[in-house]
């Protein structure tokens, strides 16, 4: 079986470029299902029953897929298709791996050390959504499954086992440092959050915790809005009235799944005319971007995107080198379990797994044959004892059967090979 990952991440390709291949939750089955139809479905085609997972963050797009030839060439040009961008633009952006780079990979995308921010839990959670999304859209297979598990198995032990998420400091942190930066007084200022999903719950409980005179919560379902505003006894406005009351406000975090800006050059202009142009600090965690990158060349504007915040949060990560090598040691050790797993299911490589699956699957057909036949004895009202002889006799014959043949077949040297085999299979001695 081939496994084969191809995406694109903060290191590889810049924001706008990954804005267009970021896919919503709700995106997610539909998406996987044109996939697996372009490789010609489940049920046929030159991949029949490709299993495939797509994990789409702020910070990375990336394609899980496993059948029986890995097709890397196939999945970029869907990609680049999807995203409405040329092949070979695509292909300079992203990474394609195979088998064990492929699980390497994902093992240290799981354990958070393939993140902007070195460490951080958020990804797990992530792929965990990833791989119940694929699980209900039917595009989940067995190795896929395993490769995933592994992949939480193996992150739950880096974090258990180092020191790897010590001091990690989040992009929501980062942005509060940020804001202190610019604001003498992070408690005389007013907040705003646009959206109302994890990443700014994440941001609102920073900020929070530095007692702002005043925080709202923006979103375009109000109901949502209102039980995050709860939490923090803050205001809750619905997202269609920020045009209007954007000047009230010093700091502006957005993260919302809109696939266009949802802030614009004009209603930011306006803003800062009713403040008479006291500065403005906007955070954009968003990808695509809520916020239209014009604004970043406003005078008494400061908008950090996610991107901009990389160099915040990579300030702790020198002192956290041997927490990484543990964590490396622990991938390398799952990595070498997933291949041997794969290698089993795999007849050119030596894998008896299938064999061993056929044997079963005959075995079970003899069963239920013998045992079919003894009911029909049982029925008729044969005796007992020569019903279970009958059956005893029959399962013997069909498993011996082969063996036998086997023996009375082919020239003497064929024969005295079968023989041994044969001695090693049925005349073992109980130990």
């Amino acid at each position: 079986m081939a496994v084969w990952a191809l995406g694109i991440n903060h290191t590889t390709a810049p924001l706008d470029l990954r804005g267009r291949f970021a896919f919503a939750v709700d995106q997610i089955a539909p998406t996987l299902q044109r996939l697996r139809h372009s490789f010609g479905g489940a049920g046929g085609g030159h991949h029949p029953g490709v299993e495939a997972a797509i994990i789409s963050t702020c910070n990375r797009t990336e394609i899980y897929c496993a059948g029986d030839q890995p097709a890397l060439d196939h999945t970029l040009g869907w990609l680049a298709q999807t995203g409405g961008v040329a092949p070979a633009l695509l292909r300079s952006h992203t990474y394609a791996l195979e088998q064990e780079q492929a699980a390497r990979h994902a093992f240290r995308v799981a354990s958070g050390l393939d993140s902007m921010v070195l460490g951080e839990a958020q990804i797990l959670g992530q792929m965990k959504d990833a791989v119940r999304a694929a699980e209900t859209a039917g595009a989940l297979g067995q190795t896929l499954n395993q490769l995933f598990q592994r992949s939480f198995a193996v992150a739950k032990e880096v974090r258990t086992a180092t020191e790897i998420g010590a001091h990690s400091i989040s992009m929501a942190a980062a942005a509060v440092r940020l804001a202190g930066q610019l604001f003498e007084d992070l408690g005389q200022i007013r907040v705003l959050f646009v959206g109302a999903g994890e990443m700014i719950e994440l941001a609102a409980t920073h900020f929070a915790a530095k007692g702002p005179k005043a925080i709202a919560i923006a979103n375009r379902t109000l109901e949502r809005g209102e039980r995050l505003a709860t939490r923090f006894g803050a205001e809750a406005m619905r997202l269609a009235d920020l045009p209007d009351r954007l000047h009230e406000f010093d700091a502006i975090v957005s993260c919302t799944a809109s696939t266009l800006p949802i802030i614009g050059l004009g209603a930011v202009e306006r803003a800062l005319k009713k403040r008479r142009h006291r500065p403005m600090f906007m955070v954009d965690l968003a990808v695509p971007r809520d916020i239209e990158p014009e604004v970043k060349a406003l005078e008494d504007v400061y908008l950090y995107t996610v991107d901009d915040l990389a160099g915040v949060v990579r300030t702790a990560q020198a002192s956290r080198q041997a927490a990484v090598a543990q964590a490396e040691a622990i991938i390398d050790a799952g990595v070498q379990s997933f291949v041997h797993w794969l290698d089993q299911r795999d007849p050119a490589k030596g894998g008896v797994v299938p064999l061993i699956q056929q044997i079963n699957a005959q075995a079970d057909e003899w069963r239920a044959a013998e045992v079919a036949r003894a009911r029909r004895m049982l029925a008729r009202g044969d005796d007992v004892d020569a019903v279970l002889e009958a059956l005893s006799r029959g399962l013997t014959q069909k498993m011996l059967h082969g063996a036998m043949a086997e023996l009375h077949a082919g020239d003497a040297a064929a024969r005295a090979q079968t023989a041994q085999a044969v001695s090693r299979l049925f005349l073992r001695k109980e130990r």
